[in-house]
């Protein structure tokens, strides 16, 4: 009997780690086909890549982490039975101002970004983003 629980686990451990692998895989190939957008919408010099984009994906990660942090929160009052007010108060407040806090951090990148590209790089950054974004849904679309 101690063999098959243990054998379970072992299945349920490589399975674990198997999802978690390929959603490290998919997440990292989405990044990297946006960051190649980017590259490629903004006509970014290889001296322009080599400084913007480790500035923009640590951008990335900070705003990911913003909105990582706002979804723990709220997974943790929905697994609870009864959370209080107080706690509906403070997740509803999190997920409110994960907007607010990825603003602050693309301002506050968007005066880095302004030393390395021009200002129509600059412009057609956003519209990359945008481009990205609605290729992204319109493919998840046609999948179903």
């Amino acid at each position: 009997m101690k063999k098959i629980v243990s054998i379970l686990i072992l299945m349920l451990a490589i399975t674990t780690a198997a999802a978690q692998n390929g959603r490290t895989k998919f997440a990292t190939d989405m990044y990297q086909a946006k960051h190649e957008m980017i590259i490629e919408e903004l006509g970014l010099t290889p001296t322009q890549q080599k400084q913007f984009m480790p500035l923009y994906q640590q951008m990335e990660r900070e705003i990911y982490q913003v909105n990582r942090n706002a979804r723990i929160l709220a997974g943790e009052i929905e697994k609870k039975k009864n959370p209080t007010d107080k706690e509906y108060e403070a997740a509803a407040s999190a997920l409110s101002s994960t907007r607010l806090q990825e603003g602050e951090i693309e301002a506050k990148y968007f005066e880095k970004f302004s030393k390395i590209l021009s200002k129509k790089q600059l412009f057609q950054l956003k519209q990359a983003e945008v481009k990205f974004t609605r290729e992204m849904i319109s493919k998840k679309k046609s999948n179903k």
